[in-house]
């Protein structure tokens, strides 16, 4: 997994395969993908600069994410570039009220930016 940040990402289909997209320009990445004839095209602004692993966890819980095919898409990227996994917590932290851990606030101004309201906790029981 490289170290490198995106602003924006998505699912695309091509030849009958969707695969998860990563970009930085919006426009540019829209563009590439239709001339080279992807359908199913669905991509959002993060809203932050985040690693292909987190914009993985930001996408799984998207509501624009939900199909089957790009739930799959996400699920085989992750499995085949996540070198570390991360077992579950066989028993849930308790964190402070209003306190929010850096991945969480990437993924609410993600989801603040393309104008889509996620409960966190719903994140983290998905995730783990």
């Amino acid at each position: 997994m490289t170290a490198k940040t995106f602003s924006v990402a998505g699912v695309s289909t091509f030849n009958g395969v969707t695969k998860v997209r990563f970009a930085n320009d919006f426009v540019s990445r829209i563009k590439i993908l239709d001339k080279n004839q992807h359908t199913d095209v669905e991509l959002i602004e993060l809203g932050a600069e985040l690693s292909k692993e987190d914009v993985c966890k930001v996408l799984v819980a998207h509501p624009k994410f939900q199909s089957e095919a790009a739930q799959t898409a996400i699920a085989e990227y992750l499995t085949r570039n996540v070198k570390t996994v991360k077992a579950p917590k066989a028993v849930k932290t308790v964190k402070p009220e209003g306190k929010k851990t850096k991945l969480e606030q990437d993924i609410q101004a993600a989801c603040e930016a393309s104008k889509q309201k996620i409960n966190l906790d719903e994140i983290e029981e998905a995730l783990f």
